[in-house]
């Protein structure tokens, strides 16, 4: 049986993309730098780096692995929970919302392509819109996968990592939502604020990635339906005994 390697997406691409960005961006001057040809305020956007002289690094070549690595990501997570090789969902809602956030994960990655396609540069209004399409499908996939998280979760109270994972899914998407809320306000009201926050979420998107990295490690060494639902609930019977009589849990 092959073990989880095989199944392992790297989010680093992105987060690597995002740094040399702004790197680049701080190294020419930063604030004190002649603006960009779309730059309309001191503090650039992304897309203004983007669409200048680093064109091939926000190209769709470079978005393009960033949204199959998110969207590959969960479908691979929900074929290892359906396979027996990561905690199952135990009820039918779970899937479902599993399901729900792929889609959330493929409007996220159409969007993220998109707006690589149409930059700030050429279509501003097009480019706005893709950016907040991106924002809104990864909302919405960290929304259902942290509702599955947290049921998954109250099954399994006893495991450890399962908390750990939905704590800190939940805790990064928490504030990433709350930080798209506040972007698309300042995009239009303060926009050098708007930039910033701009740079923070696509930063805090990498760390929302490399969460499924760690899940998906958990099933390296796991054999096929070694962790079936009938197998847990005999290990959620077998726990509830030894908590029960006075024993120490899993």
């Amino acid at each position: 049986m092959s073990d989880a390697n095989e199944h392992e997406h790297h989010p680093r691409a992105h987060g690597g993309t995002i740094l040399s960005m702004l790197i680049t961006w701080l190294v020419q001057g930063g604030t004190s730098r002649p603006r960009y040809s779309s730059q309309d305020n001191s503090i650039a956007y992304i897309s203004d780096v983007g669409a200048d002289i680093l064109k091939p690094s926000s190209s769709p070549a470079a978005a393009s692995p960033c949204a199959v690595t998110f969207f590959v990501s969960l479908v691979v997570e929900r074929y290892l929970r359906h396979s027996g090789r990561l905690i199952p969902t135990m009820r039918r809602r779970e899937g479902v919302f599993s399901v729900l956030a792929v889609f959330g994960s493929v409007l996220g990655g159409a969007g993220l392509i998109l707006l690589s396609v149409f930059d700030t540069k050429r279509h501003p209004s097009i480019h706005r819109v893709f950016l907040l399409l991106f924002m809104l499908g990864v909302a919405l996939s960290a929304l259902f996968t942290c509702i599955e998280y947290r049921w998954l979760s109250k099954d399994f109270r006893y495991l450890r990592q399962l908390r750990i994972a939905y704590v800190a899914k939940g805790a990064i998407a928490g504030i990433l939502v709350v930080l798209a809320v506040a972007f698309g306000i300042a995009l239009f009201k303060a926009p050098n604020a708007g930039a910033v926050l701009e740079w923070t979420i696509s930063l805090g998107f990498t760390f929302y990635l490399l969460t499924f990295y760690f899940d998906l490690r958990q099933a390296k060494g796991v054999r096929k339906g070694e962790l079936s639902p009938a197998a847990m609930r005999n290990q959620r019977r077998w726990v509830a005994m030894r908590q029960r009589f006075g024993g120490s849990s899993v």
